[in-house]
Protein backbone atom coordinates (compact mmCIF):
# COMPACT_ATOMS: atom_id res chain seq x y z
CA UNK A 1 0.00 0.00 0.00
CA UNK A 2 1.09 3.57 -0.57
CA UNK A 3 2.33 5.69 2.28
CA UNK A 4 -0.33 8.11 3.49
CA UNK A 5 1.90 11.19 3.32
CA UNK A 6 0.66 14.16 1.32
CA UNK A 7 2.75 16.02 -1.28
CA UNK A 8 4.67 18.83 0.37
CA UNK A 9 4.87 22.41 -0.74
CA UNK A 10 8.47 23.54 -0.43
CA UNK A 11 9.01 27.18 -1.46
CA UNK A 12 12.65 26.37 -2.27
CA UNK A 13 11.51 24.06 -5.08
CA UNK A 14 10.63 25.95 -8.24
CA UNK A 15 11.38 23.46 -11.00
CA UNK A 16 9.30 22.64 -14.05
CA UNK A 17 7.53 19.79 -12.25
CA UNK A 18 6.74 21.53 -8.98
CA UNK A 19 3.31 20.54 -7.70
CA UNK A 20 3.02 17.49 -9.97
CA UNK A 21 2.89 13.90 -8.76
CA UNK A 22 5.01 11.47 -10.80
CA UNK A 23 4.72 7.68 -10.62
CA UNK A 24 7.73 5.64 -11.80
CA UNK A 25 7.66 1.88 -12.38
CA UNK A 26 10.96 0.05 -12.11
CA UNK A 27 11.86 2.64 -9.47
CA UNK A 28 14.40 0.41 -7.72
CA UNK A 29 16.56 0.08 -10.85
CA UNK A 30 19.43 2.34 -11.86
CA UNK A 31 17.40 4.51 -14.22
CA UNK A 32 14.39 4.57 -11.90
CA UNK A 33 16.53 5.89 -9.05
CA UNK A 34 18.21 8.45 -11.30
CA UNK A 35 14.88 9.69 -12.67
CA UNK A 36 13.51 9.93 -9.14
CA UNK A 37 16.44 12.10 -8.08
CA UNK A 38 16.20 14.31 -11.19
CA UNK A 39 12.44 14.82 -10.87
CA UNK A 40 12.57 15.61 -7.16
CA UNK A 41 15.23 18.21 -7.99
CA UNK A 42 12.66 19.69 -10.39
CA UNK A 43 10.08 19.89 -7.63
CA UNK A 44 8.04 16.73 -8.32
CA UNK A 45 6.46 14.50 -5.68
CA UNK A 46 7.56 10.99 -6.72
CA UNK A 47 5.71 7.74 -6.07
CA UNK A 48 7.91 4.69 -6.66
CA UNK A 49 6.00 1.76 -8.17
CA UNK A 50 8.20 -1.26 -7.68
CA UNK A 51 8.13 -5.05 -7.57
CA UNK A 52 10.62 -4.83 -4.68
CA UNK A 53 9.99 -3.59 -1.13
CA UNK A 54 11.43 -0.22 -0.18
CA UNK A 55 15.09 -0.52 0.88
CA UNK A 56 15.47 0.11 4.58
CA UNK A 57 18.42 2.49 4.04
CA UNK A 58 16.50 4.91 1.82
CA UNK A 59 16.23 8.05 3.90
CA UNK A 60 17.70 10.65 1.54
CA UNK A 61 15.59 13.52 0.21
CA UNK A 62 16.63 12.27 -3.24
CA UNK A 63 14.51 9.14 -2.72
CA UNK A 64 10.84 8.72 -3.62
CA UNK A 65 8.47 10.22 -1.09
CA UNK A 66 6.10 7.24 -1.45
CA UNK A 67 6.72 3.58 -2.26
CA UNK A 68 4.06 1.23 -3.65
CA UNK A 69 4.69 -2.48 -4.27
CA UNK A 70 2.89 -4.23 -7.12
CA UNK A 71 3.26 -7.23 -9.48
CA UNK A 72 2.72 -7.68 -13.19
CA UNK A 73 -0.78 -9.04 -13.73
CA UNK A 74 -2.14 -7.07 -10.76
CA UNK A 75 -2.18 -3.67 -12.44
CA UNK A 76 -5.79 -3.12 -11.32
CA UNK A 77 -4.55 -2.90 -7.72
CA UNK A 78 -2.76 0.33 -8.64
CA UNK A 79 -5.99 2.08 -9.64
CA UNK A 80 -6.31 4.21 -6.50
CA UNK A 81 -2.66 5.25 -6.78
CA UNK A 82 -2.85 6.03 -10.50
CA UNK A 83 -5.78 8.38 -9.86
CA UNK A 84 -3.43 10.57 -7.79
CA UNK A 85 -0.68 10.63 -10.42
CA UNK A 86 -0.16 13.43 -12.94
CA UNK A 87 2.72 11.83 -14.82
CA UNK A 88 3.16 8.04 -15.15
CA UNK A 89 6.57 6.85 -16.30
CA UNK A 90 6.62 3.19 -17.37
CA UNK A 91 10.18 2.02 -16.92
CA UNK A 92 10.07 -1.54 -15.53
CA UNK A 93 11.55 -4.41 -17.50
CA UNK A 94 13.76 -7.49 -17.62
CA UNK A 95 16.50 -8.60 -20.00
CA UNK A 96 16.72 -12.36 -20.62
CA UNK A 97 19.97 -12.08 -22.57
CA UNK A 98 20.34 -15.03 -24.91
CA UNK A 99 17.71 -17.18 -23.18
CA UNK A 100 15.09 -17.99 -25.83
CA UNK A 101 13.07 -20.77 -24.19
CA UNK A 102 9.27 -20.36 -24.39
CA UNK A 103 8.85 -19.75 -20.66
CA UNK A 104 11.44 -16.96 -20.65
CA UNK A 105 10.01 -15.36 -23.78
CA UNK A 106 6.52 -15.42 -22.26
CA UNK A 107 7.75 -13.75 -19.08
CA UNK A 108 9.72 -11.15 -21.02
CA UNK A 109 6.72 -10.25 -23.18
CA UNK A 110 4.51 -10.06 -20.09
CA UNK A 111 6.82 -7.75 -18.13
CA UNK A 112 8.26 -5.60 -20.92
CA UNK A 113 5.19 -5.21 -23.13
CA UNK A 114 1.83 -6.55 -21.96
CA UNK A 115 2.09 -5.11 -18.45
CA UNK A 116 3.00 -1.73 -19.94
CA UNK A 117 0.04 -1.97 -22.32
CA UNK A 118 -2.43 -2.68 -19.52
CA UNK A 119 -1.12 0.21 -17.44
CA UNK A 120 -1.30 2.49 -20.47
CA UNK A 121 -4.97 1.66 -21.02
CA UNK A 122 -5.74 1.96 -17.32
CA UNK A 123 -4.07 5.36 -16.99
CA UNK A 124 -5.61 6.63 -20.21
CA UNK A 125 -9.06 5.68 -18.96
CA UNK A 126 -8.44 7.53 -15.68
CA UNK A 127 -7.25 10.62 -17.56
CA UNK A 128 -10.32 10.65 -19.83
CA UNK A 129 -12.73 10.34 -16.88
CA UNK A 130 -11.08 13.09 -14.82
CA UNK A 131 -11.91 16.56 -16.14
CA UNK A 132 -10.63 18.44 -13.07
CA UNK A 133 -6.93 18.62 -13.97
CA UNK A 134 -5.60 22.04 -14.94
CA UNK A 135 -2.88 20.36 -17.05
CA UNK A 136 -3.21 17.16 -19.07
CA UNK A 137 -1.84 14.03 -17.47
CA UNK A 138 1.26 12.58 -19.08
CA UNK A 139 2.31 9.03 -19.89
CA UNK A 140 5.98 8.33 -20.63
CA UNK A 141 6.95 4.88 -21.92
CA UNK A 142 10.55 3.68 -22.01
CA UNK A 143 10.76 1.39 -25.05
CA UNK A 144 14.56 1.69 -25.45
CA UNK A 145 16.74 1.71 -28.54
CA UNK A 146 16.10 -2.03 -28.82
CA UNK A 147 12.78 -1.13 -30.44
CA UNK A 148 14.60 -0.61 -33.75
CA UNK A 149 18.15 -1.93 -33.23
CA UNK A 150 19.84 -5.11 -31.95
CA UNK A 151 20.44 -5.37 -28.21
CA UNK A 152 22.14 -8.77 -28.10
CA UNK A 153 18.96 -10.24 -26.60
CA UNK A 154 16.29 -11.54 -29.02
CA UNK A 155 13.58 -11.75 -26.37
CA UNK A 156 14.28 -8.24 -25.10
CA UNK A 157 14.24 -6.85 -28.65
CA UNK A 158 10.95 -8.59 -29.44
CA UNK A 159 9.24 -7.25 -26.33
CA UNK A 160 10.49 -3.71 -26.89
CA UNK A 161 9.36 -3.73 -30.52
CA UNK A 162 5.91 -4.83 -29.38
CA UNK A 163 5.42 -2.11 -26.78
CA UNK A 164 7.00 0.43 -29.12
CA UNK A 165 4.49 -0.43 -31.85
CA UNK A 166 1.63 -0.23 -29.35
CA UNK A 167 2.67 3.23 -28.17
CA UNK A 168 2.88 4.36 -31.79
CA UNK A 169 -0.61 3.01 -32.45
CA UNK A 170 -2.00 4.99 -29.53
CA UNK A 171 -0.14 8.09 -30.67
CA UNK A 172 -1.63 7.80 -34.13
CA UNK A 173 -5.17 7.02 -32.99
CA UNK A 174 -5.67 9.49 -30.17
CA UNK A 175 -8.56 11.87 -30.74
CA UNK A 176 -8.21 15.59 -30.03
CA UNK A 177 -10.14 15.12 -26.78
CA UNK A 178 -7.88 12.25 -25.71
CA UNK A 179 -4.76 14.31 -26.44
CA UNK A 180 -6.11 17.10 -24.27
CA UNK A 181 -6.55 14.63 -21.40
CA UNK A 182 -3.33 12.66 -21.82
CA UNK A 183 0.01 13.49 -23.40
CA UNK A 184 2.05 10.52 -24.62
CA UNK A 185 5.83 10.56 -24.68
CA UNK A 186 8.17 7.79 -25.79
CA UNK A 187 11.70 7.33 -24.40
CA UNK A 188 14.27 5.83 -26.78
CA UNK A 189 17.33 5.22 -24.66
CA UNK A 190 20.72 3.86 -25.64
CA UNK A 191 22.92 1.57 -23.54
CA UNK A 192 23.41 2.83 -19.99
CA UNK A 193 24.97 1.03 -17.05
CA UNK A 194 22.52 -0.89 -14.89
CA UNK A 195 21.94 -4.37 -13.48
CA UNK A 196 20.37 -5.27 -16.84
CA UNK A 197 23.37 -3.93 -18.75
CA UNK A 198 26.54 -3.64 -16.63
CA UNK A 199 28.65 -2.67 -19.67
CA UNK A 200 26.48 0.23 -20.80
CA UNK A 201 28.26 3.27 -22.22
CA UNK A 202 26.15 6.00 -20.60
CA UNK A 203 25.45 6.60 -16.93
CA UNK A 204 21.88 6.50 -15.64
CA UNK A 205 22.37 9.96 -14.14
CA UNK A 206 23.28 11.46 -17.52
CA UNK A 207 20.37 9.72 -19.23
CA UNK A 208 17.83 10.87 -16.64
CA UNK A 209 18.97 14.50 -16.88
CA UNK A 210 18.73 14.38 -20.68
CA UNK A 211 15.24 12.88 -20.47
CA UNK A 212 14.02 15.65 -18.15
CA UNK A 213 15.73 18.34 -20.25
CA UNK A 214 14.02 17.16 -23.44
CA UNK A 215 10.68 16.82 -21.67
CA UNK A 216 11.05 20.40 -20.42
CA UNK A 217 11.55 21.46 -24.04
CA UNK A 218 8.24 19.81 -24.98
CA UNK A 219 9.70 16.87 -26.90
CA UNK A 220 7.42 13.81 -27.20
CA UNK A 221 9.92 11.47 -28.88
CA UNK A 222 12.77 11.65 -26.37
CA UNK A 223 16.02 10.09 -27.64
CA UNK A 224 19.18 9.70 -25.57
CA UNK A 225 21.90 7.57 -27.14
CA UNK A 226 25.52 7.76 -28.32
CA UNK A 227 24.41 6.22 -31.65
CA UNK A 228 23.78 9.05 -34.17
CA UNK A 229 21.81 6.73 -36.47
CA UNK A 230 19.01 6.45 -33.92
CA UNK A 231 18.31 10.18 -34.13
CA UNK A 232 17.54 9.71 -37.83
CA UNK A 233 16.03 6.23 -37.86
CA UNK A 234 13.55 6.59 -35.00
CA UNK A 235 11.73 9.68 -36.32
CA UNK A 236 11.66 8.06 -39.77
CA UNK A 237 10.16 4.86 -38.34
CA UNK A 238 7.51 6.87 -36.49
CA UNK A 239 6.65 8.75 -39.68
CA UNK A 240 6.23 5.50 -41.62
CA UNK A 241 4.05 4.07 -38.85
CA UNK A 242 1.93 7.21 -38.82
CA UNK A 243 1.31 7.12 -42.56
CA UNK A 244 0.59 3.38 -42.46
CA UNK A 245 -1.82 3.64 -39.51
CA UNK A 246 -3.70 6.58 -40.95
CA UNK A 247 -3.99 4.90 -44.35
CA UNK A 248 -5.56 1.78 -42.87
CA UNK A 249 -7.46 3.22 -39.94
CA UNK A 250 -11.14 2.33 -39.68
CA UNK A 251 -13.23 4.60 -37.46
CA UNK A 252 -15.44 2.87 -34.90
CA UNK A 253 -18.59 4.39 -36.42
CA UNK A 254 -17.73 2.78 -39.77
CA UNK A 255 -17.83 -0.73 -38.33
Amino acid sequence: MANQASPFSDPSLSGRWTGRTVGITGASGALGRALTKALIAEGAWVIALSHSPRPQDQTSMDEAQEWVCWSCGDEHQLDSTLKRIDVLLLNHGINPGGDQCPETLSKTLEVNALSHWRLMQQFESIAERDQTCEQPRELWVNTSEAEIQPALSPGYELSKRLIGELVSLRWNNQTATQRQALRLRKLILGPFRSNLNPIGILTSGFVSKQVIWQANLGVNLIIVTPNPLTYFLMPFVELVRRVYCHALRVNSHDR
